[in-house]
């Protein structure tokens, strides 16, 4: 594990070595003001793969059913049995034992988490064969990871999601300079709306302000926002080809890669 702001890489290994021997060891306390952040390859073996499936509820099985996409089916059952084996570690419960409720905003929470771990708060995003985590008991928190496609109509894409200012940032660069600034705010922006339990219709109602090159950036919300200000941007060394950031309420924080290398 490593701490700090933007402190390491983070690794993916496959999302089956948590049936390893000595992987559920227990952890026992999230620290103040720490990020927890997990990073997992969705690959694993036929019987893994049913390993997780098992774990989930009636609800999240029938959701996988209804991909139509074999990848897309056993993406979800793969991250969303990670989730609940990540959890188990945290709370010490089974991972078929948790039991989920959606919060006032549409976010999943557990709702049979420990006393001690009653203030978990959790963030889950997996893109084309990758998965992240982020876990604090800070308050709520978001998280989004997204492969860089070197063909995306970026320019186009920032007129029309990005704030002005954004926009006038990103179109400033062109090749690939272009399209990772463009990736490195819109999982800037994804996080932090997922952190909120808010929509990707609100993405021009914030501003990635970022100093130079810091991994860190603040969000000015335009005046006609209803999302809660004083949240800031974490971004993420997820590697080449990658981009991911976290988000959270207020500064200060300290993010634990527990997946680096």
């Amino acid at each position: 594990m490593n701490s700090g702001v933007g402190a390491a890489v983070m690794a993916f290994p496959s999302i089956e070595s948590i049936a390893s021997a000595g992987w559920s060891a227990p952890i026992e306390i999230i620290e103040d003001r720490a990020i927890h952040v997990w990073g997992f390859s969705l690959d694993a073996s036929p019987s893994f793969l049913e390993q997780c499936r098992s774990w989930l509820s009636d609800d999240e099985r029938g959701r996988a059913a209804r991909f139509i996409r074999q990848q897309d089916q056993r993406q979800f059952i793969l991250s969303h049995g990670g989730l609940r084996a990540v959890l188990g570690r945290y709370t010490g419960l089974d991972p078929s034992a948790l039991m989920f409720q959606l919060s006032q905003t549409g976010k999943p929470e557990l709702l049979n988490r420990p006393a001690t771990q009653c203030s978990l708060r959790f963030n889950l995003s997996h893109s084309q064969g990758r998965m992240l985590i982020a876990m604090t008991m800070d308050g709520e928190i978001g998280v989004d990871l997204e492969q860089i496609h070197d063909k995306a109509e970026v320019a186009k894409l920032a007129k029309r999601f990005y704030a002005p200012a954004e926009y006038e940032r990103v179109i400033g660069l062109s090749g690939p300079g272009q399209t990772q600034l463009f990736y490195q705010y819109w999982v800037a922006k994804e996080a932090f709306l997922k952190g909120q339990g808010v929509g990707l219709r609100s993405l021009q109602q914030c501003e990635i302000v970022q100093l130079n090159d810091s991994p860190r950036a603040d969000i000015t919300l335009s005046k006609d926002a209803t999302m809660q200000p004083g949240w800031t941007i974490h971004w993420l060394d997820c590697g080449t080809g990658w981009a991911g950031a976290v988000s959270a309420y207020g500064s200060n924080w300290a993010i634990c890669n527990m997946t680096s290398e």
